[in-house]
Formats: C-alpha cells, sequence, structure tokens
C-alpha cells in the first residue's frame, strides 16, 4: 500500500541517519530503492528512477547553488557583506535588523525562486548576524520563512503561475491577493516563531567554506553601492525577466530577458561582474579571486549531493504512481473546494517532497468542483499554493537546503523548518478563508 511504504521508507531513512549515523546522501538513495522496491517497481526501473531524479535535482540547481555560493563567499571576503549589514543595523538599528531582513527578504522572494534567494541572502544573514550580535537563526528563520512564502503564493513563481493557469485565474489579482495573505503568514511563521526559543537554540555554527569570519577595518571594505548593487544584481536580472514576461510576453527582447533572467544566468554574470566590483578594481589578482571560488565550491560540494539525494527520493515516489494513488482517494469528496484543494495540496507534499507537483496536481482535481461551484479562481491558487508549502519534510530538497545551509541536525531542522513550513500553510489557509468572506 503507497501510503505504508512512504512512512516506511521515511522511518528508515531518520534511522539511518539519526541511529546509525550514515551520511545523508547515503541513507537518501538506500531509502529511494527500498521505497520503489516496495512499490512493485522493477530494481532496474528503482534505479533509473533515482539517476532521473539525481539528474533533474542537480539540473536545475547546480549553476544556482554554485555561483550563488561563489558570489557569497566573494561578499565576504571582500567585506562587502559586512559593508551592507553594518549599514543596516546603522540605519534601522539592532531592535529592527529582523525586520529589516524580512522585508528585504520578501522583495527578493519576488523575483528569486526559493533555493536562488537562499544561495543569494545567506551570507548576508551571517554577516547582519555577526554585525547585530544576535544569533544566526533568529535572522535566518524569518528570511527563509519569507522567501517559501513568497515562492508558494505568488506569481511569477513557477508553481502559482502553472495553478493559475489551470483554473484561469487573474495573475494580476492573484499576485495582489497573493503578498496580502503572504505578509501575516511570514510574521507568524518568522518573527514570532523564533520568540518560542532560547537564544542559545537559534545559534548555528556556520558551515566551512560559506563565510570569513573576519572583521574588516573601514577602508578594507568596498562602499556600500558597489557592495549592494553586485549583491542584488541577481534579483534585479530575475526581475527584469519576470516584468517583460507579465506586461510584454511578445515582446522582441523576450528573449534576450528570458537569457539573462533565468536563475543560472544571472548568478553566473553576477559573478563575473562580482570579480570585477569587489576582486579586480579593488587590487585582487584573478588568483585570489578563483581561491574564494574553489573555497565556495568545496564547501558546496556535500550540500549538492545531499540535494540530489532528495531529488531521487521525491522521483521514485512519483514513479512509483504513489501521487496518483493519493489524488485518487480525494477525488470524489464534497467538501469546500477552497478546503478541499488545500487538504489534496498538503497532503502530496507531505508524500512527494514537490511542492510545485503537490498543487498542480491538486489544482488539477478540484478545478472541476471550483467552476461548477463558481469559487473565485485567485482563491483557489492562493489555497493550493498554501497546501503545497507546508510540512516540508525529509523527501523536499528544501528541508536539506536550509539543514545544510544552517548546519542543522535533522532534529533541528524538523523544529525550526518543518514546523515553520506548516505554519505558513495554515495561515495561508487562513487568510484565503477571510478572503473568501469579502470577496
Amino acid at each position: 500500500m503507497p501510503i505504508i511504504s512512504i512512512v516506511l521508507g521515511v522511518v528508515m531513512l531518520l534511522v539511518l541517519m539519526m541511529v546509525c549515523k550514515l551520511n545523508a546522501f547515503l541513507a537518501l538513495i538506500l531509502s529511494s530503492l527500498v521505497v520503489g522496491l516496495l512499490e512493485g517497481m522493477a530494481p532496474q526501473e528503482v534505479m533509473n528512477s533515482i539517476q532521473s531524479g539525481l539528474g533533474s535535482s542537480l539540473g536545475s540547481l547546480t549553476l544556482v547553488i554554485i555561483f550563488g555560493a561563489a558570489l557569497g563567499k566573494l561578499l565576504t571576503d571582500s567585506g562587502g557583506a559586512q559593508r551592507i549589514a553594518k549599514t543596516m543595523v546603522h540605519v534601522f538599528g539592532r531592535k529592527h535588523v529582523q525586520f529589516a531582513s524580512v522585508v528585504t527578504a520578501i522583495v527578493v522572494g519576488i523575483a528569486m525562486f526559493f533555493e536562488t534567494g537562499v544561495v543569494v541572502l545567506i551570507p548576508l544573514v551571517f554577516s547582519i548576524a555577526a554585525v547585530a550580535g544576535v544569533p544566526i537563526l533568529y535572522i535566518g528563520l524569518p528570511v527563509i520563512a519569507a522567501l517559501i512564502t513568497m515562492h508558494g503564493l505568488v506569481p511569477p513563481h513557477p508553481g502559482p503561475t502553472a495553478i493559475v493557469e489551470i483554473f484561469n485565474a487573474n495573475i494580476g489579482l492573484t499576485l495582489i491577493y497573493g503578498v496580502i495573505i503572504a505578509i501575516p503568514a511570514i510574521i507568524v511563521a518568522g518573527p514570532l516563531y523564533t520568540k518560542i526559543f532560547s537564544k542559545e537554540f537559534l545559534e548555528v555554527d556556520i558551515p566551512k567554506g560559506l563565510y570569513t569570519e573576519k572583521e574588516f577595518d573601514e577602508e578594507e571594505m568596498p562602499s556600500f553601492l558597489s557592495s549592494i548593487v553586485t549583491a542584488t544584481l541577481p534579483v534585479i536580472l530575475i526581475s527584469i525577466k519576470s516584468i517583460v514576461e507579465i506586461i510584454a510576453p511578445n515582446s522582441s527582447i523576450r528573449g534576450f530577458t528570458d537569457f539573462i533572467g533565468s536563475a543560472g544566468t544571472a548568478l553566473l554574470l553576477t559573478f563575473v561582474f562580482a570579480m570585477f566590483s569587489l576582486g579586480i578594481m579593488r587590487g585582487k589578482k584573478v588568483q585570489e579571486v578563483m581561491n574564494s571560488f574553489g573555497e565556495a565550491v568545496a564547501g558546496i560540494s556535500l550540500i549538492l549531493l545531499i540535494i540530489a539525494g532528495g531529488g531521487a527520493f521525491k522521483q521514485v515516489l512519483i514513479d512509483s504512481g504513489i501521487d496518483t494513488y493519493i489524488a485518487g482517494l480525494m477525488e470524489n469528496s464534497s467538501m469546500s473546494p477552497i478546503l478541499l484543494v488545500w487538504i489534496i495540496a498538503a497532503i502530496l507534499r507531505i508524500s512527494l517532497g514537490s511542492a510545485t507537483v503537490a498543487g498542480m496536481t491538486a489544482a488539477g482535481i478540484v478545478a472541476p468542483i471550483a467552476i461548477a461551484t463558481g469559487t473565485h479562481p485567485e482563491l483557489m491558487v492562493l489555497a493550493a499554493g498554501a497546501g503545497s508549502v507546508g510540512f516540508s519534510h525529509v523527501n523536499d530538497a528544501g528541508f536539506w537546503i536550509v539543514k545544510e545551509y544552517f548546519n542543522l541536525s535533522v532534529a533541528k531542522a524538523f523544529k525550526t523548518w518543518t514546523v515553520l513550513t506548516s505554519i505558513i500553510a495554515v495561515v495561508g489557509l487562513i487568510g484565503v478563508l477571510i478572503f473568501d468572506l469579502f470577496v
């Protein structure tokens, strides 16, 4: 039975990692193999599925993570991240630096995929925490809460945009409603949720190779303008692509903006720009810049493998037909369309790990019901998005990204990231239901 296979696979994964102390990548591959075999897949079929999952995860994220990590390392090695952090602390004060970080993440999250936003903002999180003298997760948890909420609820991210098409919703209204609903979800899951933890719990050790803990003198740091332009250039390039997609989809420049605004290209171009703005133009030799690049890549090599392993686990769940089985269980329900699409998306998210697959599958099932009942399509999009964001755990690549970048144990990742995404899902649903009373 598919549900039993999922439960056994997740339990096996946790036992291998937490009890047997196996490396996460190895544990993910072994668990993927067992789940596939339990679901009746032939051994070679399971291995093909694992390889497909490894390739698809690395194919979409390798450039983003490598050049994002290299950009972050160059920002920290040059003093650029420290300059931005000091300026933010000076302008907003230590008391409001968490708020400033959340606003920054919301703005970045509108344009950037979750994974891209994480690799771009993590060095700034480390720097802001160091300069403000606060625990890393005090800044980090609200930042990732903002990024994942915007990714799940707000177009032009792929999940919400695809669901907009399924429900034939107005993308502009969806964006406006999505931002309004996202803000309380971010506040509750981010700043408010961090208040329940002790200062000691919120402090973590920074993974080696991702950050340089050096206190720069004033004259050693680049200017704020140079630092902030370099740090936000990926956001600018991706935003240009998104704006052209929305207001001029048939424009002659669409090919160019699609190229420079894809996440991998944007980070590659930004790193090349950073080589000059933070390196060569400040007297550094190319070899020094390449040393930073090499250290960054070495620091995230295991992270890449673990993310790929999470992709393999997810792919086996999809290829074994578990998504179809779960969707079929809920198809004939007479529940409210908004609540139904949220529940289906949440169950698929828990079972499969992929927010995009969960949201789109749920939307496809409930779309005929929504049309028949006249439910606002924009609210259906947001309900599906909210359900697809929540309850992230070991079969989701995002779980492993957050765990590894913040150097968390599996247990601590559950207490922070998993609970945080669940809060977003529930608050998001409440927001949609409130909207449904007035629109």
